[in-house]
């Protein structure tokens, strides 16, 4: 079974930045987010991490274009996201992927909210096994639209096909602030993720970027699902 084909896509400023030191990740322009919203409508599934619901609480829906809600899949290994939280209001089916790490208490708090909670891995989540039971399920494509943490865990493991980011014209700064892809990082440039140019347009005042992500990377092995 082939596993789904990923899209990475992101605002971030012209520094590089995903959200300021305060957490505002209000970046993209009304085009953008129209942008963003059709790209949902046409995918099978999008896949975030618990760090961003817990700082942006998104509902991960089709609301600024016309089509049906994906599968909401968060990678959340320890079950941190609240049951308050936006993605398990009901409108799109939900899928929980929690680590061994998870506590049942929590586990069953996500489920009576009707999210599917399913364990992806002892002490963390197998991205690569997760991607190949989506794609049993039929899930043939994803939007991934995650934080530094998700962003790095999947390009790294060879987990990303495409890469589309919409650069806004303005310049945050802050140490703290999060970039698009965080984690442990590469230390000599020439072992990055080597990325192909295959687009360049205007979205109202952002500049968008496709770039295809060339060749395939190994991966370390993890417990399976």
């Amino acid at each position: 079974m082939r596993r789904p084909y990923v899209i990475m896509n992101a605002a971030m400023t012209l520094d590089g930045k995903i959200a300021t030191k305060e957490g505002d990740s209000r970046i993209s322009c009304p085009e953008d987010l129209d942008r963003l919203h059709r790209l949902r409508a046409e995918v099978d599934a999008i896949m975030v991490g618990a760090g961003t619901v817990l700082s942006d609480d998104p509902s991960l829906t089709v609301r600024r274009a016309k089509g049906r809600n994906p599968l909401r899949v968060v990678v959340d290994g320890r079950a941190r996201i609240p049951p308050t939280a936006r993605v398990l209001d009901g409108s799109s089916r939900t899928l929980v992927v929690v680590s061994g790490r998870a506590p049942k208490r929590r586990v069953e708090e996500l489920r009576r909210r009707g999210a599917e909670v399913m364990r992806g891995g002892e002490r963390e989540v197998n991205l690569p096994l997760l991607l190949e039971e989506l794609g049993r399920r039929g899930v043939r494509k994803v939007l991934l639209e995650g934080g530094s943490t998700l962003n790095w865990n999947m390009l790294s493991l060879g987990l990303v096909d495409e890469v589309r980011v919409a650069i806004s014209p303005r310049i945050v700064g802050g140490e703290g602030a999060k970039t698009l892809v965080g984690g442990r990082g590469f230390g000599k440039v020439r072992e990055g993720i080597e990325l192909e140019l295959k687009g360049v347009s205007r979205v109202g005042r952002d500049l968008l970027l496709l770039y295809r992500v060339k060749g395939s990377r190994k991966h370390r092995v993890l417990p399976r699902l």
